[in-house]
């Protein structure tokens, strides 16, 4: 999108009030902006996308993030969709048949398997549950679909860190509280890192007791058309039931659900 200011605007327009794009739908064309590119966005970046004035830009981005529906990438500079904007976008969706679509998949993965699958995405503060369809075992591990599960210690938290640029993971990995949780949490840095290192050639997350004790799982990564990652399927379950290699043994399904799931995004994205 380009060319929001109109014949006429200036910045003093902005300042004064009198521009003809009201300042609350200034604020709705950044988030608009920032969703439509998919990646972080500078102030700079999203003045040359938008064409309003740069002073205007830093004011509104600032409201936004006060608010709670932008934040800071890690370089503090960069910004991306908040708490607020990413709650008001699933919430959204679930007006729409893509909802449905999703869901239909994620239901289809965890039949197959017989076990919890979750679809997964991340914030600054972790990782967090877009959806999730439960197994029908007695015998389960329940988790919150709601609030945030860590980066370090996860499955899906490992497979997002890996993603990341080797300067970018270095610089999370280190300002991360690395809290154990469960007999095999790694709690060093170095150790993290290796083992991320390690997610990034094999391309899926494990957890071995890492969370939890008593639940192993894994993670896939779903990639849109561009090859960014826009979600995370997941599949989780007691070590009662299955081991890690068992686990491991459900990569086809997990890929395969994830393969279906890119085509739904996608198929949202071209309209």
């Amino acid at each position: 999108m380009t060319g929001v200011s109109l014949p006429g605007h200036s910045e003093r327009d902005d300042e004064t009030g009198e521009g003809r794009v009201p300042t609350g739908i200034r604020s709705l064309i950044i988030l608009e902006e920032l969703a439509r590119t998919g990646t972080p966005m500078t102030a700079t970046e999203i003045t040359a996308a938008l064409g309003l004035p740069k002073p205007t830009i830093h004011r509104l981005c600032q409201q936004l993030e006060a608010e709670g529906f932008l934040e800071r990438d890690l370089d503090g500079r960069r910004y991306l969709p908040g708490r607020r904007m990413r709650e008001m976008a699933a919430g959204v969706t679930q007006f729409s048949s893509v909802f449905q679509e999703r869901h239909a998949i994620l239901e289809r993965v965890s039949t197959r398997l017989g076990e919890t699958c979750n679809i997964v995405s991340h914030d600054k503060d972790g990782m967090f549950y877009l959806d999730r369809v439960e197994s029908r075992w007695p015998l389960k591990v329940d988790l919150p679909v709601s609030g945030r599960v860590p980066f370090h210690c996860t499955a899906s938290g490992k497979l997002y860190l890996s993603s990341l640029r080797k300067t970018q993971r270095r610089t999370l990995i280190h300002a991360l509280t690395l809290r154990k949780y469960g007999p095999n949490t790694l709690t060093a840095p170095e150790k993290l890192m290796a083992e991320v290192e390690a997610t990034a050639k094999r391309r899926y997350g494990i957890d071995n007791e890492e969370f939890i004790e008593g639940m192993v799982a894994l993670a896939v990564p779903v990639r849109d058309a561009g090859g960014r990652l826009a979600a995370i399927l997941a599949v989780h379950g007691p070590v009662q039931r299955m081991s890690l290699e068992d686990v491991i043994g459900h990569l086809p399904v997990l890929r395969e659900g994830a393969e279906q799931l890119a085509a739904v995004i996608d198929a949202e994205a071209a309209g």
